[in-house]
């Protein structure tokens, strides 16, 4: 309990030391720009989370850093950009790309074109950056089915009402891992894009077909896929619905539908996704999918951002920082043929305190119910966050 008390203690004491100094901090000198124009930047992200575990022996409560990343960022205005960023916590590299102006390349612009290792299309929260996060943990389906980031090429076209994106990724991870091809394609339709009325709703789909890989005997191991999701919390590896190992793989489908209605402090977003894992050797194909909705309402009125087909924090416009509290609703069904995985709802309540543009403070209670052949689970998890970005 002594250390209970030592991570609440410090949370709270963060917050109060930010918001004494909250409103003469939001500019802060992490960009240079050279004399030919060029923008250098460091940017950031560093979370330090605690988890409380109710009615369940199967999680335990714990604190410490969720997040670490750090990266550098160059642009030259309206012709490239480039990112190199790493999380120093999990030890995993994030966004490393080049990204190119139509404009620049060919004198009209047609879009813009990105080499490189950023995140795949379907999955509306999963595309949203980790900053920016409305709920320390994203939902249930987006943890099962989200594919993250992999190595390859896409275009993007955005316009006043409408946004496509189209992407080929040749290669796996850069922790050398989920090695294959993909093909992705993404459209939305934004008929309002304006600060603090934003109407998005789109469609995406991927074709994945996983590869194996070979060990340091050279030895062949067969692609397998495993569809999973923790009960929106982190720092535990338990998992109340799982799919368990599916062998003899020829490749997945997955299906993405979003929407998002920003009508000043208020919002809604939501999204369904399903996965089709097609096999071979005579075996069934195994689909599973799952949704969330939630809501969130500003009490100082503030809006959240929309930008480039997704969301960002909002920012605060009094010095005591910006208050937000949601309501987010998630399922996910991964009971489909002999395939028993289980099936889960969780109910989360959020309140977030944006303090500066650059400190936020959030805290979660989830209420998880799961059914995994014939056992049923029904903890609940408590989640604390001070989180500095920039």
């Amino acid at each position: 309990m002594k250390s209970v008390r030592r991570t609440i203690q410090y949370l709270v004491g963060m917050g109060v030391t930010a918001s004494a100094n909250a409103y003469d901090i939001n500019h802060w000198p992490t960009q240079y720009v050279a004399p030919d124009g060029t923008e250098l930047s460091v940017t950031g992200n560093y979370q330090y989370d605690a988890m409380f575990a109710h009615r369940t022996s199967l999680i335990d409560d714990a604190h410490t850093h969720r997040r670490k990343e750090l990266g550098v960022a160059a642009r030259s205005k309206g012709k490239w950009d480039a990112i190199v960023y790493f999380d120093f916590q999990s030890k995993t590299w994030l966004d490393v790309f080049w990204r190119m102006d139509s404009q620049w390349l060919f004198g009209a612009d047609y879009g813009k074109f990105r080499i490189g290792y950023s995140k795949l299309q379907v999955g509306f929260e999963g595309g949203t950056a980790s900053r920016a996060y409305s709920f320390a943990e994203t939902s249930l389906p987006m943890q099962a089915f989200f594919q993250n980031r992999r190595t390859g090429v896409d275009w993007t076209l955005d316009r006043p009402h409408y946004l496509f994106n189209v992407g080929y990724y040749f290669a796996g991870d850069l922790q050398g891992k989920n090695d294959g091809t993909t093909a992705v394609a993404r459209a939305a339709w934004t008929p309002h894009k304006s600060a603090g009325d934003v109407l998005h709703l789109g469609i995406s789909a991927s074709v994945e077909h996983p590869h194996g890989s070979r060990d340091g005997l050279n030895n062949y191991n067969a692609p397998t896929a495993r569809w999973r999701a923790r009960p929106e919390a982190p720092f535990t590896n338990v998992r109340l619905v799982d799919s368990g190992n599916l062998n003899h793989l020829s490749h997945h489908r997955r299906l993405g539908l979003e929407g998002l209605w920003i009508g000043g402090p208020w919002s809604v977003q939501g999204e369904y996704l399903q996965v089709t894992t097609s096999r071979s050797t005579g075996l069934p194909s195994y689909t599973a999918d799952g949704y969330y909705v939630f809501g969130s309402y500003l009490l100082t009125g503030e809006s959240r951002q929309y930008a480039a087909g997704n969301v960002g924090n909002p920012l605060p416009a009094h010095p005591w920082g910006a208050w937000e509290v949601l309501l987010r609703y998630s399922a996910l069904n991964l009971d489909q043929g002999q395939v028993r995985g289980g099936h889960e709802r969780d109910l989360t309540l959020g309140v977030n305190w944006y303090l500066t543009r650059h400190f936020k403070l959030q805290a979660n209670y989830v209420n998880a119910h799961a059914i995994r052949q014939g056992q049923r689970y029904q903890p609940t998890i408590t989640e604390l966050r001070a989180q500095v970005y920039f």
